[in-house]
């Protein structure tokens, strides 16, 4: 009977590694036209935002062609304790604030500046403090600020009218909090 309920064991131990090792990403993405044009989701008491804004400031999917719209994500600790956080690695990352459509990656509209990359420095992200990384299309500030990184923009050509993607995942990492790959996707539409 032990031999039985060990072999049971073991087997349910097994399976359940198995099936932890397979889980999906989480993936959070806005349609063209969604009312509520701001992903904001909150894991292990971290609240992530992403969303364009349009050139009033609103957060919006549909823009008129020639507008600069403006990405916008940010970071706040609602865990009611300081954390570590010293992987800011995801703006390093070539998707984040890169746009694309089916045929065609357009880029993103900043490059990073040497000698600023941060990802080894730590940093805290103390109780209900926000972090946040905003940046127009058509950025043309030669160096600018954002979440202990300084940048550059490239000042981008205006996109056409079509339809158009921009995403990227992440595994967030704050002190011994970590997210598990984390993929935001906004699709738009140039009007």
């Amino acid at each position: 009977m032990k031999i039985k309920i060990f072999k049971l064991s073991l087997i349910a131990l097994l399976f359940s590694l198995i099936s932890a090792g397979c889980q999906k990403d989480d993936i959070f993405e806005l349609d063209i036209g969604d009312e509520n044009a701001v992903i904001q989701k909150e894991i292990d008491g971290i609240e992530f935002k992403f969303c364009l804004l349009n050139e009033q400031g609103e957060p919006s999917t549909i823009f008129d062609e020639g507008e600069n719209f403006t990405f916008q994500f940010s970071i706040k600790n609602k865990t009611g304790e300081n954390l570590i956080f010293h992987d800011y690695s995801f703006y390093e990352d070539t998707d984040f604030f890169s746009v694309h459509n089916s045929t065609q990656n357009f880029g993103r509209p900043f490059e990073l500046l040497t000698g600023y990359l941060t990802s080894n420095e730590m940093r805290y992200i103390h109780d209900e403090m926000s972090s946040s990384f905003t940046c127009r299309w058509q950025e043309n500030r030669d160096k600018f600020f954002a979440m202990h990184g300084a940048f550059k923009g490239l000042n981008k050509m205006p996109l056409e009218n079509g339809k158009y993607i921009t995403n990227f995942t992440h595994n967030f990492h704050f002190g011994n909090v970590e997210t598990g790959k984390l993929t935001f996707k906004i699709n738009f539409k140039i009007k």
